[in-house]
């Protein structure tokens, strides 16, 4: 049995997850617009949200590069100059301070949307269980550098980078990559791809969104009438 859920949660299901995060999202942009914003609730109550947003995003775009760099360049970029076990260490302090980052402000705007009245008559359900599932997410990749201290020389890590990486490229048997890995990696490869799953139908979606073209548009002059 363990043998059949290994290769569907580590060879099938990061394709499921994918495929409708993509789907999912394109459909959801074409067919429901009027649900594709971010939801802020800022001018609800200011209190601490400034802090807290600006911990939280920092700490979460922070985490997803660091993930995507760490676990999708090949080695033979960086193997020259950077040795696997230093690698390993400086995963381990840079996720450790934008994962602290991340917690500490999503708990902030979790208390907030919860307990705030104000601020809870205009959440869904789906905001707060989102919300938590990322709290669950980052206290376990924190709790995961725990189990990498047992073990510095970053064969561990080269483990996780192989499964990730035979994933993306279509290769077989991406499972066995993984042998002899701790289950809270496991588990936390697992939600990770979940939050993927369901990234389409929660206020995710406003990532895509993202003001990037800011930074090259013209200038705007704004002139007062006289």
């Amino acid at each position: 049995m363990m043998h059949y859920l290994n290769i569907f949660f580590f060879e099938i299901y990061p394709y499921l997850c994918g495929t409708v995060f993509i789907i999912g999202s394109w459909l959801r942009y074409d067919y429901g617009q009027y649900t594709w914003r971010a939801g802020s609730s800022q001018m609800l109550d200011k209190g601490n949200f400034r802090l807290a947003s600006n911990l939280f995003h920092i700490g979460i775009i922070g985490i997803f590069f660091g993930h995507l760099f760490g676990l999708l360049t090949p080695h033979w970029v960086y193997e020259p100059f950077l040795a696997i076990a230093t690698k390993q260490k400086l995963a381990m302090i840079a996720g450790g301070v934008f994962g602290l980052m991340a917690l500490v402000g999503g708990l902030m705007l979790l208390k907030r949307r919860m307990f705030n009245p104000r601020v809870r008559a205009t959440s869904s359900r789906a905001d707060i269980v989102i919300l938590g599932i990322l709290m669950i997410q980052l206290i376990l990749g924190l709790t995961s550098i725990l189990f990498s201290l047992r073990h510095l020389d970053g064969v561990g890590m080269m483990k996780l980078v192989g499964w990730a990486q035979s994933v993306v490229t279509f290769q077989g048997n991406a499972s066995t990559w993984l042998d002899g890995v701790e289950w809270i990696y496991r588990v936390h490869l697992v939600l990770g791809m979940t939050i993927f799953l369901i990234f389409p139908f929660t206020r995710l979606v406003h990532v895509w969104s993202a003001p990037f073209e800011y930074f090259t548009r013209r200038y705007q002059l704004v002139r007062a009438r006289r």
